[in-house]
């Protein structure tokens, strides 16, 4: 392998129903930095079908170039089809950096992608940078049960892949008049080679069911809340605030919250403007979910809590006298 012929960023865009994730947008962002520092181009890939929205997303949100492929067995994500279409397009345009975000497809997609090639893939990443000595993109992932965080490079493959978790950055702000080329690529996917198929979509939550990622406010509630109906406080507050309420790892484990609502390396990974963590002392885990919070406001009786070392605003106190004094406050603000 001559790794000076792998050359670009390239962020895969997953869609549905061909409008772009998320996670792929805020992708582009980051990918946009790993690009300039070796003045190359930052490309989306976009497979699916009728995909025409989630390709001008990519290129608002800033890629130079958009790949596309588009088929109606790639109508709905499946991993063989999906699989076959990246390897093709990266043997023919060798990128040196291939970016995709840790969705359950992302996660599925990857490692397949990466085993095909035989080069190396970095999962549930948490960080992005380059490395000053040898160029390559430096991933920083949560090792060891999440005790440390650990920085992996692949010097030796090409391309150099990652899954990044949803929310750990922030999404450029898109310019809908920006112009891009669209290279379309016809790579079609025999069905015989499709081994699954998606027949329809159960939802497992009601329709009220809350988005942490998407939310602008998160206030969330750890050990400190001592028991299920102390989280009524929590919604109490985040309906005054227009937010969501979360959760630590300790506080689903107990059954207090249910595992859609955990933020950390085992939850979601989120980036509100206005983080309140709650009875949260602050383990890595749970920092590795919510530290690119724009604020993280702290409430914990402890003052040697590790989630005092973040926080932009702190409140050392018993969160049960401190939330009702904070409720009671917002109410006559928004009454005045």
């Amino acid at each position: 392998m001559n790794i000076a012929d792998y050359k670009h960023v390239w962020v895969f865009i997953e869609q549905a129903r061909g409008e772009a994730k998320n996670v792929g947008l805020e992708l582009l962002n980051q990918g946009r930095i790993l690009a300039g520092a070796h003045n190359e181009k930052l490309i989306g890939v976009v497979i699916g079908q009728e995909a025409t929205a989630a390709v001008q997303a990519a290129i608002a949100y800033g890629a130079d170039e958009v790949i596309l492929v588009e088929g109606e067995e790639y109508n709905d994500y499946n991993t063989d089809g999906y699989t076959n279409v990246m390897v093709k397009l990266i043997e023919k345009y060798k990128p040196s950096v291939l970016l995709i975000g840790a969705s359950n497809n992302g996660r599925d997609l990857g490692p397949r992608v990466a085993g095909r090639l035989a080069t190396g893939l970095t999962a549930d990443c948490t960080g992005l940078g380059i490395n000053e000595e040898t160029g390559d993109v430096a991933w920083t992932r949560p090792a060891f049960g999440g005790n440390l965080m650990a920085t992996i490079l692949c010097s030796g493959t090409r391309p150099q892949i990652g899954t990044v978790r949803p929310g750990v950055f922030k999404k450029a702000c898109p310019d809908p008049a920006r112009k891009a080329p669209v290279i379309r690529e016809e790579i079609r996917t025999p069905a015989a080679e499709i081994r699954t198929k998606v027949i329809g979509f159960i939802k497992t939550a009601g329709a009220a069911a809350v988005n942490l990622e998407a939310a602008e406010i998160i206030v969330s509630g750890g050990r400190g809340m001592a028991k299920p109906e102390n989280f009524a406080l929590l919604k109490e507050l985040a309906e005054l605030l227009g937010g969501a309420v979360g959760a630590s790892r300790a506080a689903v484990d107990a059954g207090w919250m249910p595992p859609l609502q955990q933020v950390g390396q085992t939850g979601k990974t989120v980036g509100p403007r206005i983080y309140i963590a709650c009875g949260i002392s602050g383990a890595i885990q749970h920092l590795a979910g919510m530290s690119s919070s724009d604020i993280i406001v702290a409430i914990n009786k402890d003052p040697d809590a590790p989630i005092f070392d973040i926080a932009d605003y702190g409140v050392v106190g018993d969160l049960f006298e401190v939330l009702p004094v904070l409720i009671e406050e917002i109410r006559k603000l928004k009454a005045s």
